[in-house]
């Protein structure tokens, strides 16, 4: 099950993470986001140690969506180091190409 964050808890979570973070910003009512989730927890459990995989409610949390200028969801971003590294917009992307993408940013 990925974890969720927030606001408060985003800096020590993801930005002083020492592995990557991919930070999937969702809502309660958006439909692709409901449907990528079991992928997102299947990738969570299947890469553990390698990248975090966490989820941010953008209704409950507007300050790092604003921050990080998410328009629309899902929107999935890939933290390095504390910095933004590499980003994915919608549910469009089967889990084989999530998995080749976040294990091409894997240590």
């Amino acid at each position: 099950m990925t974890k969720q964050v927030s606001d408060a808890t985003f800096g020590e979570e993801v930005l002083n993470s020492q592995e990557p973070v991919l930070v999937d910003f969702w809502a309660e009512w958006c439909g692709p986001c409901r449907a990528i989730a079991p992928v997102l927890d299947e990738l969570s459990t299947e890469l553990s140690g390698k990248v975090k995989i966490v989820k941010l409610n953008v209704d409950e949390n507007p300050s790092t969506t604003v921050k990080y200028g998410v328009r629309s969801i899902p929107t999935m971003i890939l933290f390095k180091n504390g910095e933004a590294a590499d980003m994915k917009i919608g549910a469009g992307t089967p889990k084989a190409g999530l998995t080749k993408w976040l294990e091409g940013h894997a240590p």
